[in-house]
């Protein structure tokens, strides 16, 4: 047996390539994980995790009118973006640093620098300032988890734009802003732009935003979005962006021009395979450029695996710590694992928020040929306190055979919270009338999930 630096050598300290260095060095392998920006990846650095503390700060403007329409009086108030980048900041660290504690109490090496494939048992890493762990390493197993990075669009001016990466350290917070994207990125920062007082506009080329989620969601939440107050632009896209003493000049593809203080593209992320040396090696990507894998997260080439966004198959933090743990068992617990990519939940923290699991209407209407549909769309009972117009939707797509409810869509106050739940009934395949036999919360939003008697027909569509 040949002898290697390390047992295993992990490319990318992120979400998935952390649990799979963690749990294989708790083997009493000899992991090694080579970092070139900071650990914890996109989601603790520059992703979920940042983004969720700007969602909170953006919440508190509206829940500022609520505690008015329940009969307080607020005083003067004012948002300090400065202050809140830096706390921030301050948090973002201390959660990297957890990652690096862990991955040293498991026993792992942590290796700082880009690092690339020579063979399938040697990496090399780059030499990266402040840093002495550049060279060439041996590996009886590689596994690549460099995860996904934005993707900028191509027209004239686009790089006067930024994207999700730079707006987590914005100098200033502009007072206008013109977020491109349809995505759950796009519509979650126009959320939080339009919460700390940012007029924002929502642009995208499609025929409606968050596409793949079902056409009701879609259509609801953009309703919902432009009630407060942000205008949502359709069906065209950028020709040119122009920077003028007045600010930038977007020009549509439709002759409509927008001037704003910043344009944000959300335009969607690309695994990060640029620098791997992959080609020289041999490893196969997909039709998309993301690495392919089997089952199991084995690529083309023996010997080097692929876990998380870098594999393009469900971009989720959680889905990726699945992923890495399954390659640990497998590799280094002797107990063939692979994660069951069915029936994920997932969640889009906009605002209001969305909440799904399992098919859309059209899916199931594909797959199955009939389905009942239950759809309820009402103002939350704080909202008819004191007169806000939100509304929220909450849909069950049920195959009409067997009644297995293979759909929960739900747009309102906690989705997210909710459809966790909710995802455990469906992955055990819950009937509606194991469903309905739950007794309901009360008052709650989600006791509408269980009270649904009536089938929404297709002639109703519309009303509500």
């Amino acid at each position: 047996m040949a002898d290697y630096d390390f047992d295993l050598f992990v490319i990318g300290a992120g979400s998935g390539g952390v649990r799979a260095a963690r749990l294989a060095s708790l083997s009493g392998a000899k992991v090694a994980v080579a970092e070139e920006y900071r650990v914890g990846g996109t989601c603790v650095i520059r992703g979920c995790v940042p983004k969720k503390f700007m969602v909170y700060a953006s919440e508190v403007s509206a829940q500022l009118k609520t505690a008015e329409g329940f009969g307080w009086t607020i005083g003067e108030r004012s948002f300090d973006w400065k202050r809140f980048l830096h706390d921030k900041d301050v948090e973002i660290a201390r959660l990297s640093g957890i990652y690096v504690t862990n991955l040293q109490k498991a026993g792992a090496h942590l290796l700082h620098g880009k690092a690339r494939v020579i063979d399938p048992h040697t990496v090399e890493v780059l030499p990266k300032e402040g840093s002495q762990d550049a060279g060439r390493y041996t590996a009886r197993k590689i596994l690549i988890a460099t995860g996904g990075r934005p993707v900028r669009p191509d027209f004239p001016g686009a790089e006067l734009g930024i994207t999700s990466d730079e707006a987590f350290h914005l100098p200033t917070l502009p007072k206008r802003v013109l977020v491109v994207g349809g995505g759950y990125i796009a519509v979650e920062f126009a959320g939080i732009f339009n919460g700390l007082g940012v007029e924002t506009t929502l642009l995208y080329r499609g025929a409606n935003i968050l596409r793949g989620f079902d056409d009701d969601v879609r259509s609801h939440l953009a309703d919902e979005l432009e009630k407060r107050g942000i205008k949502v632009v359709l069906g065209c896209s950028h020709k040119s962006l122009e920077q003028t003493e007045a600010g930038l000049v977007s020009t549509l593809s439709n002759d409509l021009t927008f001037e704003t203080d910043a344009v944000m593209f959300a335009t969607g992320r690309e695994p990060y395979v640029e620098g791997l040396g992959l080609d020289k090696v041999g490893v196969k990507l997909n039709e998309r450029g993301a690495i392919a894998v089997d089952k199991h997260s084995k690529t083309s080439v023996d010997g080097i695996w692929a876990v998380g966004d870098v594999t393009d198959r469900i971009n989720l933090t959680p889905v990726a710590i699945r992923e890495g743990a399954a390659f640990a068992q497998t590799e280094f617990y002797d107990n063939p694992t692979s994660f069951d990519h069915d029936l994920v939940a997932s969640a889009v923290f906009s605002q209001p928020p969305v909440g799904v699991v399992g098919m859309t209407e059209a899916e199931a209407r594909h797959e199955f040929g009939k389905v009942d549909i239950y759809r309820s769309v009402f103002r939350p009972m704080k909202a008819t306190f004191y007169g806000a117009q939100d509304r929220c939707l909450i849909k069950l797509v049920v195959k009409q055979d067997d009644e297995k409810v293979v759909g929960v869509h739900v747009v309102g106050p906690d989705s997210p919270e909710i459809i966790q739940m909710a995802a455990i009934a469906v992955k055990m395949g819950v009937t509606k009338k194991q469903w309905d036999s739950t007794c309901a919360v009360h008052p709650t939003l989600a006791e509408e999930l269980v009270t649904m008697k009536e089938k929404y027909a297709p002639a109703d569509v519309g009303a509500g």
